[in-house]
């Protein structure tokens, strides 16, 4: 495939000037077909882009991958099937590649139109009936690629490597407040769609360097401020599709990403990670995942955002592939499973990692589960989140009984008992804003966010606490500062006063 510059800032124009765009397909569609097309749905769509107009051609040719009349208006027939975009089917044309809008938030001045628009180009999607994927398989952008690009949302940043980067799309996120990007692929044909993307896109050629090879290989002894990755993190016995298999036993890839993540780090830079890991019988995920990154010496925050059970993990990856209604799938279900079972795998959590290289000679590392909607983008608040792992981990209980503390922005009381009843019988701290956690907490931790101003230590106002609700004063502070950190980690209390 090669695609003239000249040819991909036509195409650009066009698609502008049609609307081909992401509010302008939502449009042209309505919000049955769009929503439906969301579940890869395709008939409302097809039915809503009958009639054959230039946006309703565009459409059906990128998004939807059916044919088109060979004599369907605005189509550069001869250079797009020249370079390789389109394939010619009797009296038809298909495209040979999906070429989907996207829509970037810049919130900055950027190689984007003002309205953040931006095209990806990847392999078709393939449904079943087509002919299985190639090997070599580009996929399209989707929910993981929108979730870490809301993970990796910074703030201006100097050189940043996309490790992975497929279809190229972390790329179109990070061109407006990156100095320079390294995005590396081990498919060339994934670097080949990427930089089309990117043309088709706006991003300049000069801001962006692609490289080919596996993991860490491209970039040997270069360090980065960011280092984000979508890697191929799909936990199966062989490697058969690039884009999502490795050829690493288990969740070795992974634990490999993140253990050599700090040897490409510049001091103070960060890495954002998409990943699997196994949970083992016999063993507690939890402490598997910390170790990976306690390995780095960095402070780390892992979340498991979502597991499942070994049978859900592979039905949803034969999906992927498009494999239910093959004659191997059941035989390819049952080997995928046995070979889990070997290893002791009772399920597998998906979720993310974010490091920094702090320098610190005590990092701290935290892994947890979160379910909840979060305050997008949640890459924003990765630094509050370290800071209050720093603030909670750093001091002993003395120090910490005797700094200020200060409820956070958002954090709100809920009471629940019966109706009348003069206690609740639970007392739940919840943060309207940000991660949302929730907290079940005692009548001494709830009357203590009830008090704490950011100006008085908490040790004399758990003392009045103490008088006030008929506690030993001296049991109340040798128990307190267990709660505390946790409360102060998890971002309820803030440390009002940095020591």
């Amino acid at each position: 495939m090669d695609v003239p510059s000249e040819l991909a800032l036509r195409l650009r124009d066009r698609f502008l000037e049609i609307g081909y765009t992401i509010d302008g397909v939502r449009e042209r569609l309505g919000d049955v077909a769009a929503t439906a097309l969301a579940r890869e749905e395709i008939v409302p769509a097809l039915r809503a882009t009958r009639e054959g107009d230039p946006l309703a051609v565009f459409i059906r040719l990128w998004w939807l991958g059916v044919p088109v009349s060979a004599a369907a208006p605005d189509l550069p027939l001869h250079d797009l099937i020249d370079a390789g975009l389109l394939a010619r089917v009797g009296d038809t044309v298909q495209a040979t590649v999906g070429l989907r809008p996207w829509t970037v938030s810049s919130g900055a001045e950027g190689p984007y139109d003002s309205d953040g628009s931006a095209w990806v180009v990847s392999d078709r999607k393939v449904r079943p009936g087509d002919p299985g994927l190639r090997a070599d398989h580009v996929v399209g952008a989707g929910g993981a690629s929108t979730n870490l690009a809301q993970l990796a949302w910074t703030g201006p940043v100097g050189r940043v490597l996309d490790l992975g980067t497929g279809c190229g799309v972390q790329v179109l996120h990070l061109a407006h407040r990156a100095d320079r990007i390294v995005a590396t692929d081990v498919n060339p044909r994934a670097l080949r769609l990427a930089r089309l993307s990117w043309e088709l896109s706006g991003v300049p050629s000069q801001r962006v360097d692609a490289r080919e090879g596996s993991m860490y290989d491209p970039v040997a002894g270069e360090r980065f401020d960011l280092v984000v990755s979508n890697p191929p993190f799909v936990i199966s016995p062989d490697s058969r599709y690039a884009y999502r298999e490795s050829g690493f036993r288990g969740d070795e890839f992974c634990r490999d990403l993140i253990r050599r993540a700090p040897g490409h780090l510049r001091q103070g830079g960060h890495a954002r990670f998409l990943a699997n890991w196994l949970h083992v019988r016999g063993e507690d995920w939890q402490d598997r995942v910390g170790g990976w990154l306690a390995e780095t010496g960095c402070d780390g925050w892992a979340v498991q955002r979502d597991v499942q059970d070994p049978a859900e993990y592979v039905e949803l990856w034969l999906r992927d592939s498009v494999e239910q209604s093959t004659p191997a799938y059941r035989e390819r279900y049952d080997e995928w499973l046995t070979w889990l079972e070997s290893m002791g795998v009772t399920g597998v959590g998906f979720g993310w990692i974010a490091l920094h290289e702090s320098g610190s000679r005590n990092p701290v590392v935290r892994v947890e589960e979160l379910r909840q909607r979060v305050e997008p983008p949640v890459g924003a608040h990765v630094p509050d989140v370290l800071r209050a792992m720093k603030d909670a981990y750093a001091m002993t209980d003395q120090e910490l009984l005797d700094t200020p503390l200060a409820v956070a922005d958002g954090v709100v009381e809920e009471r629940v008992g019966p109706p009348g009843a003069d206690d609740p019988s639970r007392i739940v701290l919840r943060q309207t804003r940000g991660l949302r956690r929730t907290a079940t907490v005692g009548t001494v931790e709830a009357a203590l966010a009830g008090v704490c101003d950011g100006e008085i230590p908490a040790r004399p106002l758990l003392a009045a606490i103490a008088e006030l609700t008929g506690q030993d004063v001296s049991e109340l502070l040798g128990r307190a500062p267990a709660e505390l950190r946790t409360l102060v980690a998890e971002g309820f209390f803030r440390v009002a006063i940095t020591r």
